[in-house]
């Protein structure tokens, strides 16, 4: 039986769209504690405010992916998905090695990005595989 290429690309976009959610929310934790997680920023409102629309982004175009896929499978889509797939490879990596900078460690949030990365692997195995389909 042919596997169901928009079907594994959306369970594999919901389920980094749920790590990416648990991500921010295990950087929360703390405050359930009576700690902190206040971080003293030194960018300006401006950039902020910039960052802030970048991570809104971030998280909407898999949203879209997501309902696209579902509605969509012409081979210009499927080109742009997978483009958009190795994208984010590329970003959660670099995400990945931003956490392990970060002093100290928190292993929770490396294993978790790891995670996401592994997931993002397997996403562009599978955009890969839709688009020969083609």
């Amino acid at each position: 039986m042919k596997p169901d290429r928009p079907l594994q690309i959306i369970s594999l976009w919901s389920s980094f769209l749920l790590g990416t959610l648990f991500h921010t929310q295990l950087g929360l934790m703390p405050l359930f504690h009576g700690r902190s997680v206040i971080v003293e920023s030194q960018q300006s409102d401006q950039t902020l405010n910039g960052i802030f629309w970048g991570m809104l982004i971030f998280f909407v175009i898999p949203m879209l992916a997501i309902m696209l896929t579902a509605e969509r499978s012409d081979r210009p889509y499927r080109r742009w998905h997978f483009g958009f797939t190795v994208l984010y490879s590329i970003l959660n990596f670099s995400h990945l090695l931003a956490d392990l900078a970060v002093r100290p460690i928190i292993a929770n949030q490396i294993f978790l990005m790891g995670l996401l990365f592994a997931i993002g692997l397997k996403l562009n195995q599978v955009a890969w595989a839709w688009l020969r389909e083609a």
